[in-house]
């Protein structure tokens, strides 16, 4: 594939709702829409995932334009691209900033998909017709109104629940909940929350039947993550820690986790999250795909990587009308009873709305290979 055109179109889209995590409320969300063109007019799309301010990553929307923009576009134009497992070593001499490279990896492998005519999620290898969907739902004002929530969710379908928590926001939520949802698939986030410190009082989340206690400890604690694990019933499943395959592998051999939570744009992209996956597969450790507030192309991207067949537990890949009035694909993501169709046209199985993309751009920056 030679790249002829990379179009940056800067978007800020508002939420239904704001969402509330431990480290603070997001209202709107801001990101990059990536469009790529090559020598045939084919068009590949991919969607960076980096919030406003360093909170979840070192990674911001300023840091990502300035890595594609200075470092990763001219490498891509700087030779032919036989598939998109190439990006990877073409960026490898740029360290880390995985969301800036995922969002230009996506895009490849969608203009790839398109090339080949076959849809995204079979290119990369995924078998599936459909996935199961979960849902994240932000720290509330009070008890009553999360209830309230849980309660709508659990009637649209939705297959697991993802909370929230903190300290000080925790085990009265958990006990209000599994009260109200005695038999819910449930599980806690902590984004980080916690030290080892507050082994004694993690203990105290086994009382819940919880699937999965989600990044409790510092994003860089792979071992104390493995202290901590020995100590639960609960299983914990590893977010933030995980950048690549080699974390994947170091925590499962020290035991940090029995779960992962693959999350493209934080692993620096497709092709990475895929050998996450073949790897966990080989070790029978479940995975689930993440969401970091997606637009339609990312959302798409997460469908297609979850139909991978070791993603085994919902993911938070919700449909569009969870978190925008509108969607910048067409058809926009859809959900029934808690399953979303995986596409199967070519690609990532949705077109551009492109009235909502100028409607909601604020930048549109393109780069042209001479």
């Amino acid at each position: 594939m030679n790249i002829k055109q990379i179009v940056l179109h800067k978007l800020q889209m508002q939420l239904r709702a704001p969402f509330a995590t431990s480290f603070g409320t997001m209202a709107d969300k801001e990101f990059f829409m990536v469009e790529m063109v090559d020598e045939d007019g084919v068009r590949g799309f991919g969607e960076s995932v980096a919030f406003a301010s360093p909170w979840y990553t070192e990674e911001t929307v300023t840091t990502v334009e300035h890595m594609m923009r200075d470092f990763l576009i001219p490498l891509l134009f700087h030779a032919p691209i036989n598939h998109p497992d190439d990006v990877s070593n073409r960026f490898s001499p740029i360290k880390r900033n995985n969301m800036a490279k995922a969002a230009l990896e996506g895009a490849v492998w969608d203009l790839f998909a398109k090339r080949k005519n076959l849809p995204l999620a079979t290119c990369l290898g995924g078998g599936k017709t459909a996935i199961d969907v979960g849902i994240s739902v932000g720290i509330q004002p009070t008890i009553e109104e999360l209830l309230k929530k849980i309660e709508q969710y659990v009637m649209e379908g939705y297959k697991r629940v993802k909370l929230k928590v903190k300290p000080g926001y925790d085990l009265e939520v958990l006990k209000e909940v599994r009260r109200a949802f005695p038999n819910l698939p449930l599980m806690a986030d902590a984004n980080s929350a916690y030290t080892l410190n507050d082994i004694m009082h993690l203990q105290r989340f086994d009382d819940f039947n919880l699937l999965m206690i989600e990044q409790p400890l510092g994003q860089a604690d792979i071992m104390e993550h493995a202290k901590l694990q020995k100590e639960l019933q609960t299983p914990i499943c590893l977010d933030e820690s995980i950048y690549s395959l080699d974390d994947a592998m170091q925590a499962i051999e020290l035991g940090a986790c029995q779960i992962l939570n693959i999350k493209v744009g934080r692993v620096g992209g497709l092709t990475e999250a895929k050998k996450i996956n073949d790897y966990c597969k080989v070790h029978n450790i479940p995975v689930w795909c993440g969401g970091m507030l997606e637009a339609g192309v990312g959302r798409a991207h997460n469908i297609a990587i979850t139909a991978l067949d070791q993603f085994i537990l919902p993911g938070d890949t919700s449909p569009s009308n969870r978190y925008w009035e509108k969607d910048i694909v067409i058809p926009e993501v859809k959900m029934e009873q808690g399953v979303i169709q995986v596409p199967t046209t070519p690609g990532i199985g949705y077109e551009i709305d492109w009235a909502t993309v100028e409607k909601y751009r604020v930048e549109k920056h393109i780069f042209e290979n001479k």
